[in-house]
């Protein structure tokens, strides 16, 4: 399930008026072939090979991801979102980051085949966080991220989120979604076990050993 990724790059410089969709970017490394180094390199885009099911799923860097109208529009909406609140900014964002992930390890830990619910929510789950760090840039006139310093919005978030072009979060997520069902029986257990009603004998035990002290 592992990945490397490629060094840092620079978004271009003028990501405000693009046309092209991130579904036309995947569908074109869909197509490319089977040589993925090459594909990686020459769109911008990195993958995971699905060993599970067969299937390459490839996601933008954050750095592609914002020379696609799929940015544009949800910087847009998320910024929207912010603006109308009476709260911090930065706080109603990391609120927002973790609910969001909270939820989505519990649909995957609820999901009947693990392997596909990741290959069909890791793009979008990624592209909303940074675009919900890229709104907040926007919304509190700062710097768009660079992935040089971590936003305070993920100070709490247990993902480097810029690390290797977004790759660490991808590869980190993807296991974490995977093994979201185990984590959640454990839990499950643990709780159960912890709730176990005591039996008569136990708490007789228990009184036999309070009185001879």
């Amino acid at each position: 399930m592992k990945t490397t990724p490629p060094s840092i790059r620079k978004p271009e410089p003028d990501i405000m008026s693009t046309t092209t969709t991130l579904a036309d970017l995947l569908a074109e490394a869909d197509s490319a072939g089977h040589d993925h180094a090459a594909t990686e390199k020459n769109s911008g885009l990195l993958h995971i090979h699905n060993h599970e099911t067969g299937a390459v799923v490839w996601f933008p860097t954050w750095q592609k991801f914002r020379e696609t109208s799929d940015w544009r529009e949800a910087v847009d909406d998320y910024a929207g979102d912010l603006r109308a609140g009476s709260q911090l900014v930065e706080k109603v964002a990391a609120r927002s980051l973790a609910r969001g992930l909270e939820s989505l390890l519990k649909r995957a830990a609820a999901a009947s085949d693990a392997n596909i619910f990741v290959q069909e929510n890791l793009t979008r789950h990624l592209t909303r966080t940074w675009a919900i760090a890229d709104a907040v840039a926007e919304v509190t006139g700062t710097a768009l991220p660079t992935g040089r310093t971590v936003p305070t919005i993920f100070a709490d978030y247990p993902y480097d989120v810029y690390a290797q072009d977004g790759g660490v979060f991808a590869t980190t997520l993807w296991n974490d979604v995977i093994d979201a069902r185990r984590n959640q029986a454990l839990a499950d257990e643990a709780a159960r076990k912890a709730l176990k009603p005591v039996s008569r004998k136990a708490l007789k035990n228990a009184a036999r050993k309070a009185a001879r002290r």
